[in-house]
């Protein structure tokens, strides 16, 4: 870490040799920001967009026309007292070289796939920057993976490159020789590892001259992995227009970010969230990310975080803010706190009104998905009602449809649908990479059909009633039931699996596994079989999918052609049956 923050020196050593470029006429308009910050409007789609030279550079130039305050760009702080912080300058310099790591050292080009599997550490943040750069297409994936889920993803992806650090490095290697196209390995450490190629050094000594590639909007941008209910996870790509939905001023008006705000988004660095709470939407405003490196999740050290620095909004799932309603603290009245919002699972009513009372914060409540990114919330201002995600947020135009795609009227249960016919909405994703079928099979009607269930009523607020599918989701993280019954199939005991979710008063839901036993371990005690099993699946998955609860059962409800009935699981667990 201690080339972070010495960082300001090489800074400056190399500013005079890099210049930095005033934005494009048209971004020189008013906003929610105030004078100078860019903006579109709600229906506007330029054929070129690129987030790195018409936002981040842009607010280089406003740095050093003194037009914006002295806020970091990015604040980073960790447990043991190790602080960074970075100017808008200071990114612009950094991604640039980064950037040229990528093009000249290891010879990656604009459509290439590159695997980000990063914990919050300041590199992430560059190697996303550099990618938009370059036109290399970024992947990011949560640091729980295995590598079983890390060879699925290079391999189904054809990625040409990887970054990652030298705790999953191991795994990487350990199934590199089964992925031809993985070309790059680089390592985020402060050691060496032989066959990876050290990003640090490689900043430090890259040029900072760069030249930004002329992207389109529709140009494909990111690809997000995200679960289902069979096989394995979709590679939902996006275009730059997902990063160009955060200037829209329907969008801008979630939280209505100013350059002075610091915003802390907890969400892990694997999913969409992360890419828009901690990146595009904070600076869009010109606002100060604000990030704790948090390698396990410990509410007491949320609550100090809280507390010790000037945080002004805070993104995070339902979870973390129960978690911390249940902390012994005499008191959680924030010194800097002015926004909170939630979303990535259900949050119910009394936990809105509670947060309140408590801190003396609203808690505003979004919704939204790896396919189409914010979709719908309660914007700052607009009136809160306790337990639902708001209304639709332009462009996108959401009703609630059945499963031909014709619009039900309110207050009737349906599917979330966003229209996406005659014209294809900025922000929503561009298909499912490689898989014609699975992208048709959500076009309905007019529509793009969510797969979850929901109301809306007279006024245009939506209410969250379940999936139409089987995915769980639990803290925030969506977990496909196959995922975890193919990890449980490998263990010798385990005759069949069904994976549902369950009710849990802190995490909102948990994953819960039926099992059914094979004759040799039917008298094996279950206590000890339960943790033996949890174990195996924490072995061979990301950790976040084990079953937190297991239940032995001597056979599974099926139908007549022996599909698994788990909605019939499903009831009995949520006491509908």
């Amino acid at each position: 870490m201690r080339w972070l923050m010495k960082f300001r020196v090489l800074w400056d050593i190399h500013r005079s040799r890099c210049g930095f470029y005033p934005a494009p006429q048209y971004l020189r308009c008013q906003s929610l920001s105030g004078a100078g910050a860019p903006r579109w409007n709600d229906c506007d789609t330029p054929e070129e967009f690129n987030f790195a030279s018409d936002v981040l550079d842009y607010w280089t130039q406003m740095e050093k026309e003194g037009k914006r305050g002295p806020n970091p760009a990015l604040w980073w702080v960790n447990n043991q007292g190790d602080e960074v912080k970075w100017s808008f300058r200071e990114m612009t310099d950094l991604t640039r070289r980064a950037a040229n790591v990528f093009t000249q050292t290891c010879g990656l080009q604009e459509g290439d796939h590159l695997a980000l599997i990063l914990p919050r550490v300041p590199e992430w943040w560059l190697v996303i920057v550099a990618c938009i750069r370059t036109g290399i297409i970024f992947m990011p994936g949560t640091t729980q993976m295995k590598a079983k889920d890390i060879l699925y993803r290079l391999q189904v992806s054809k990625a040409k490159g990887i970054v990652t650090t030298d705790t999953l490095a191991p795994e990487v290697d350990s199934v590199a020789s089964e992925c031809p196209a993985l070309k790059t390995k680089l390592l985020v450490s402060d050691h060496s590892r032989k066959g990876w190629l050290d990003f640090r050094s490689l900043i430090r000594s890259e040029s900072p001259v760069h030249t930004c590639i002329k992207s389109k909007t529709l140009d494909p941008m990111a690809i997000f992995f995200t679960s289902g209910t069979t096989g394995f996870p979709k590679m939902a790509k996006h275009s730059h227009g997902l990063a160009l939905r955060s200037f829209f001023p329907s969008c801008r008006k979630l939280l209505q970010l100013k350059t002075s705000d610091v915003l802390w988004c907890l969400s892990d660095t694997g999913w969409i969230l992360a890419v828009g709470g901690s990146l595009l939407e904070p600076w869009t405003a010109g606002s100060t990310v604000f990030v704790h490196h948090l390698p396990q999740f410990d509410p007491k050290v949320i609550v100090q975080t809280l507390f010790k620095y000037p945080i002004t909004q805070c993104f995070a799932a339902p979870s973390v803010f129960r978690m911390i309603l249940q902390q012994n603290s005499t008191s959680l009245r924030f010194p800097t706190l002015e926004h909170c919002c939630t979303g990535g699972e259900a949050l119910l009513p009394e936990e809105q009104e509670l947060w309140r009372r408590q801190t003396g914060v609203l808690l505003y409540q979004a919704y939204g998905q790896s396919e189409t990114g914010t979709t719908c919330g309660t914007l700052r201002g607009m009136k809160i009602k306790p337990g639902s995600l708001g209304k639709a947020i332009p462009p996108y135009d959401i009703q609630i449809i059945d499963d031909k795609g014709n619009i039900l009227p309110p207050n009737t249960e349906g599917n979330i649908g966003i229209r996406i016919k005659p014209t294809r909405p900025i922000g929503i994703f561009m298909c499912y990479e490689s898989n014609p079928v699975k992208t048709a099979e959500v076009e309905c009607g007019d529509f793009y059909n969510s797969g979850d269930r929901a109301t809306v009523d007279a006024e245009g607020y939506f209410w969250f009633l379940g999936r139409a599918d089987d995915v769980i989701n639990a803290s925030g993280y969506r977990i496909g039931p196959a995922e975890v019954e193919n990890a449980l199939a490998e263990h010798p005991a385990v005759a069949e699996s069904a994976v549902v979710s369950s009710p849990d008063p802190i995490r909102g839901e948990v994953v819960k596994a039926f099992i059914v036993l094979t004759p040799n371990f039917l008298s094996h005690d279950r206590d000890q079989l339960t943790k033996e099993l949890q174990q195996h699946v924490k072995s061979v998955t990301a950790p976040y999918k084990y079953p937190r609860k297991v239940e032995f059962v001597s056979e599974l409800p099926k139908t007549i052609t022996g599909k698994i009935k788990r909605s019939e699981l499903r009831k009995k667990e949520f006491g509908q049956m």
